[in-house]
């Protein structure tokens, strides 16, 4: 505890480190709009191109998808140059990526915006892959969990820029016509829709790269800032010509074996797609020699790959939680969508100011510790959106608050340190090459928020599901037009406590501080 106690001045970021760091924290925020901005392209396309929900939601396959295959290549790449060089390619993807939404419009073609969506997140993948590592490598230790909870507090504030832009850009030009009205228009007035609709969902997408480049240029031009190397780090480091090699074989490994599964089987389930494509760059893996005694290396430290499950069940939690927090609404204080989504913009309120609350508070207390009762919180917070009446307690200009919806907004608050805190919990102790493929790792397990969504949804979604158990007595009459009923959407949230008992049993057995010595 000594690390945490008050009157320890050390700084979160040695004052040389602090313009890297600050254009980092630009990465961080926009990412987290990309993220949000991208979550309303499901409901766009739907419109758009009149597709069924099944299909619109491709988008968030490819987008979670382009994560989880990215992610080895960039801890590659970054391991073979340096981080500069991977926020400088992370940054050129995503550019090249914004930039296909131009003919994807063109065209009015989903299947090339499901094709420019992968591209923009594998720009994502290996910004975050190489962002959070190098962050953590600006200062001391002691101070890396604290840094690091700093940067990713501006993610969050990108995630609402993403909120307004996506609603005041993309689903405000959308056109009121149903999918029946469409149907019957004549093809030029509906392709003149269409292309306007597609104008406005790719200028946010266009717009930001001239950021991006902004950012670009600055990496370009800037000296590549980082904490000092270990002689054994020093000897490790590889000729630049076999580096460029295994980047580019790296590079094949992933792209490869997606390319040619995505042209032969292009019915293929697409989930089922990202999990084979996440095979290549894990064999690759297996092949070097240098990068296999890594991965073991990684796996024979459980503070490790027990902080890539709980990360899996972290970033599940968040992304269904946040996804359904909506529907809860709606079913329970029969609100509009709209309505629905200013509670979904106070919870991200409350998330950023308690993850700014909560970096304040690491330099006094173990942060292990501080997330073991955040998650203590969440855990009560779940009992109460289950069980809670739905009764109004009071009203802030004509927004009602009842105690069940209050503790699903709580949530988010609980929510708000986990990401960061687990990250640096599992990366804690191990040098410097090691936490460049670990990075890898937690990265991938944002894969959890396509796969444990749908559990969430398979229990709202289901009239007899055994989940009903819990909310027994409750009102289970079905509403067809949200398609699901007041015992389901309550019972639902069992998955969240369920991860974030996950989270809890993570920060409880690894709440010891640890050492780059430590083994």
């Amino acid at each position: 505890m000594s690390k945490y106690v008050k009157g320890d001045m050390t700084p979160v970021v040695p004052r040389r480190f602090r313009p890297v760091f600050f254009m980092l924290v630009s990465c961080f925020a926009l990412w987290g709009l990309l993220n949000n901005m991208t979550d309303n392209l499901v409901p766009a396309f739907k419109n758009i191109f009149t597709i069924p929900q099944e299909q619109a939601a491709l988008v968030q396959v490819a987008f979670y998808g382009a994560y989880a295959v990215l992610a080895i290549f960039a801890s590659i790449l970054i391991e073979e140059f340096s981080y500069k060089k991977g926020v400088l390619i992370g940054l050129g993807v995503y550019i090249a990526g914004a930039l296909a939404y131009i003919p994807a419009c063109i065209h009015q073609s989903f299947e090339i915006y499901f094709v420019a969506i992968f591209v923009v997140a594998a720009g994502c993948s290996v910004l975050e892959t190489t962002c959070n590592p190098y962050v953590i490598s600006l200062g001391p230790e002691k101070t890396a969990v604290r840094r690091l909870n700093f940067a990713q507090a501006f993610n969050p504030v990108g995630s609402i820029c993403g909120i307004l832009l996506a609603q005041q850009l993309i689903l405000s030009n959308l056109n009121p016509a149903t999918a029946d009205e469409r149907a019957a228009m004549p093809a030029e007035q509906l392709a003149e829709i269409v292309h306007n609709e597609l104008f406005w969902v790719c200028a946010p997408y266009v717009g930001l790269c001239a950021i991006a480049f902004l950012i670009w240029l600055f990496f370009l031009r800037t000296k590549d800032e980082q904490g000092e190397e270990s002689a054994e780090e020093q000897v490790g480091k590889k000729d630049s010509a076999k580096g460029g090699i295994r980047v580019l074989v790296a590079a094949l490994f992933a792209v490869l074996p997606l390319t040619v599964l995505y042209f032969l089987f292009p019915d293929m389930d697409k989930v089922q797609w990202v999990l084979c494509g996440t095979l290549g760059p894990i064999v690759y893996l297996f092949l070097v020699g240098d990068y296999r005694a890594m991965l073991f290396s990684l796996l024979s430290q459980p503070r490790y790959w027990c902080g890539v499950i709980a990360q899996f069940f972290y970033v599940g939690v968040q992304i269904a939680a946040w996804t359904y927090l909506n529907v809860y609404c709606c079913k329970e204080l029969g609100v509009t969508p709209a309505t629905a989504a200013t509670y979904y913009l106070i919870s991200i309120v409350l998330f950023i100011a308690c993850r700014w609350v909560a970096t304040y508070y690491m330099k006094k207390f173990n942060p292990a510790g501080m997330m073991s009762l955040f998650a203590v919180a969440a855990i009560a917070a779940c009992a109460g959106v289950i069980y809670l009446p739905s009764d109004i307690l009071f009203s802030i200009g004509g927004l009602g608050f009842s105690a069940n919806v209050l503790s699903l907004i709580a949530m988010s608050g609980c929510m708000s340190l986990m990401f960061p805190t687990i990250y640096g919990i599992a990366l804690g102790g191990l040098n410097q090459r090691d936490v460049k493929l670990g990075a890898a790792g937690l990265i991938m397990a944002i894969l959890g928020g396509a796969l444990i969504t749908p559990w969430m949804a398979g229990i709202i979604g289901d009239a007899d599901s055994c989940w009903l158990f819990l909310t027994a007595g409750m009102d289970n009459t079905w509403d067809t037009n949200l398609g699901t009923s007041s015992a389901a959407v309550r019972a639902s949230f069992i998955v969240p406590a369920i991860c974030f008992a996950v989270v809890l049993l993570y920060s409880l057995i690894f709440r010891k501080p640890t050492t780059s010595s430590d083994k």
